[in-house]
């Protein structure tokens, strides 16, 4: 009788445990963090999801000793203003990682090109911009397998090493998977709402919400279908500069024709 009283314990502590083993790999987070204020590092200490994205070695930030700066755009579709970002980060020798969806790929092969021939790297920001948490491991296998071939073949980028997730939805599963394959998830820890086009304030809004947040180590995010980002993104990178910042690369083996 002991016997099966034990074995019924058991029973129960495993059926209990392994769906809230489950439940803990498929909770679903949107990113999200604190805000630098004065310099200091933003933070994702209160977010409820810092294990996961250090178990799988994703990034929001890098060396907050270092005052580099890291610039990235999504790029879900063109708006006119990407021409004109490649433009300032030409002429200020800013290198920056572009993440591009399969609507883009299609639409804009010319700029694609235009961003690999001037030394920048196209990330990966999945084929049809869906919730990555809802979809099987051969479905995020396929959506990442697409952005990643057409880049290639428009442009030469044979690697891809970079991914940010639509909407910065995530759970774990989708991290995991998506490091299997070998992709590093990018976050931010520099962002404000500037991907509605409908709700622009005019360049000087876009230059302070990014320069308030400013931080050693800062992943800035910026919409390129923004035109106060466009307009702003000139001032924004010479008065960083003139604040002891450098722009780098996410990939140190890359450099600028």
């Amino acid at each position: 009788m002991r016997g099966a009283a034990i074995f019924c314990l058991l029973l129960i502590v495993c059926l209990t445990w392994i769906p809230a083993a489950a439940q803990a790999a498929d909770e679903v987070f949107h990113f999200g963090f604190k805000k630098s204020r004065g310099g200091e590092p933003a933070s994702i200490d209160q977010e409820g999801f810092k294990s996961i994205i250090d178990k799988h070695e994703a990034i929001f930030i890098q060396d907050s000793s270092s005052k580099q700066l890291y610039l990235t755009f999504d790029n879900g579709y063109e708006n006119g203003y990407t021409a004109k970002i490649l433009d300032v980060l030409k002429e200020k020798q800013v290198p920056a990682v572009f993440f591009v969806t399969g609507h883009y790929v299609k639409e804009e092969p010319e700029l694609l090109k235009r961003m690999v021939a001037e030394g920048h790297l196209i990330g990966n920001h999945s084929w049809s911009h869906p919730d990555m948490t809802t979809l099987s491991d051969a479905q995020i296998k396929n959506e990442l397998a697409k952005v990643k071939e057409e880049v290639a073949r428009i442009t030469g980028q044979a690697d891809m090493h970079f991914l940010r997730p639509p909407r910065g939805i995530f759970n774990e599963h989708m991290l995991a998977v998506s490091k299997q394959l070998g992709y590093t998830n990018v976050f931010w820890s520099v962002a404000y709402k500037d991907w509605d086009p409908k709700q622009q304030k005019g360049w000087k809004y876009a230059y302070d919400k990014v320069m308030s947040q400013l931080h050693p180590g800062a992943v800035i995010l910026l919409h390129s279908v923004s035109s106060d980002n466009a307009d702003a993104l000139a001032r924004i990178i010479d008065d960083a500069r003139s604040q002891g910042y450098e722009f780098a690369s996410l990939d140190p083996l890359k450099s600028l024709p």
